[in-house]
């Protein structure tokens, strides 16, 4: 038997692919096919997939062509997949003459003649229009979304809205961005999807209004700080078939994602405890995270992000969540949380202008995991065992300031017509707004 072994994306699968796929065929008895994880992809700055590997791997096994379909997620697997499965030919397209040659060391190398007009790359660019997207709020988050959303296709900001005249000019002149607006309904006229990033306690009344006019919404973390108004809102986005979207970024980093998989496969065992810290030292009490009329304080500030691994691995049906918090001013510069579960407890810690160990530790019947500060942006973390020599570090790459990543997953969903993402489900996202209004409502809170 001749075993063949070929590798691409296969985003929006096209006769080109199905051609390079046949001719991969006709060269022995067995075909591999390998397709490129999401991660993979993103660190080889491919952030204009338009498909998930799941849907990529559906399309080329709806082709007939492959005998057997594998994920290629790291640099270098390439030689030990040629080993592991005793591989005699490696075949890739044209366009990458000359660049395995490496692999001829291992097996024969043959480079594929390309169907000439058509590539993902051209479909993507003549199917798709840009969607236009519009910022509302102004503030430091919007530039980083600016800059940050450069770095994928299929988006253009079009519009700025901000109750701030003077803000709105500003911005618009320094980020080049064509349409400013005072007028909230004019805006939404200008648009497909809206960023959200203005304070708060705004967040409820924007994205209620964003979606009536049937845009799409990505809203900075956290989305509200009340359960029943985000039962509310996603329900309202699911009857009319909008994208609602939480932008905590940490739920879209690659590395992240990576580490919830490796945890839920049981690479750790039963998972028995979760802790999880976040602090700022900020000194200045003038900012807006201290002030009470704005819903200043640690727990609105930084809770979604501790909250993010424990209801992620745990799910959103504790038992008991009891919260100590230390006030100055009615707000909370330092919360402790303890949750409750049947076969689990978890903690997290959040600190503004109370500095705390900013780890990430998950804690199982067969080692633990340790993801070191800052573990919100996650780019390395560890798997520890009783048995030192098992132990296993892994290290990924973090982007810029990380919301081209979840930029990226809200035009995918956009595009694919999925209303919501596996990566923050919206009974997750409700989960963490029952936590906030619990604060809110000092319900089993003791003030230290």
């Amino acid at each position: 038997m001749t075993k063949v072994i070929t590798y691409g994306t296969y985003d929006l699968l096209h006769q080109g692919h199905i051609n390079l796929l046949k001719r991969a065929k006709s060269l022995g008895n067995y075909l591999i096919v390998g397709v490129t994880n999401d991660n993979f992809d993103r660190e080889r700055g491919k952030l204009n997939v338009r498909n998930n590997v799941l849907e990529r791997i559906e399309a080329v096994k709806a082709t007939g062509l492959a005998d057997e379909i594998i994920i290629e997620d790291y640099v270098g697997q390439k030689i030990d997949d040629i080993q592991k499965y005793e591989v005699d030919i490696f075949a890739i397209g044209s366009d990458w003459e000359g660049k395995f040659d490496y692999l001829k060391e291992f097996c024969k190398v043959v480079y594929l003649p390309r169907t000439k007009g058509i590539s993902s790359t051209l479909l993507r660019n003549e199917s798709q229009s840009s969607v236009k997207v519009g910022i509302i709020g102004l503030g430091r988050i919007a530039k980083r979304f600016v800059t940050e959303a450069k770095f994928v296709s299929g988006l253009e900001i079009r519009s700025v809205f901000d109750i701030n005249k003077t803000q709105i000019d500003n911005f618009s002149t320094e980020n080049n961005i064509p349409n400013s607006y005072y007028d909230l309904d004019s805006f939404f006229s200008s648009i497909d999807a809206v960023y959200i990033a203005s304070p708060h306690l705004s967040h409820y009344e924007y994205i209620k209004q964003g979606l009536e006019a049937k845009k799409h919404i990505l809203c900075e973390t956290p989305l509200v700080l009340n359960g029943c108004q985000a039962r509310e809102l996603y329900t309202i986005a699911e009857r009319k078939k909008l994208v609602l979207m939480e932008a905590n970024k940490t739920a879209h980093c690659p590395a992240f994602n990576h580490l919830m998989v490796m945890i839920k496969s049981g690479v750790i065992g039963e998972v028995v405890d979760i802790e999880a810290s976040l602090s700022k030292l900020l000194i200045d009490k003038t900012l807006r995270e201290f002030d009470k009329e704005q819903a200043g304080g640690s727990m609105y500030e930084l809770g979604s992000y501790p909250l993010l691994p424990i209801i992620k691995l745990l799910g959103t049906e504790y038992q008991n969540l009891n919260i100590y918090s230390r006030m100055e001013n009615m707000v909370d510069i330092y919360t402790k949380g303890v949750l409750k579960y049947p076969t689990a407890i978890c903690s997290f810690k959040l600190g503004l202008g109370v500095k705390t160990e900013g780890n990430l530790v998950i804690s199982g019947t067969k080692g633990y995991a340790y993801v070191p500060a800052p573990w919100w942006k996650t780019d390395y973390f560890e798997l520890r065992y009783e048995d030192q020599n098992e132990n296993k570090k892994f290290f990924y790459k973090w982007d810029g300031a990380g919301l081209r990543y979840e930029i990226q997953e809200f035009m995918s969903c956009i595009y694919n017509n999925r209303l919501n993402s596996v990566r923050l489900r919206p009974s997750e996202s409700i989960a963490m707004a029952d936590i906030m209004q619990q604060f809110t409502e000092r319900k089993n809170l003791m003030e230290l």
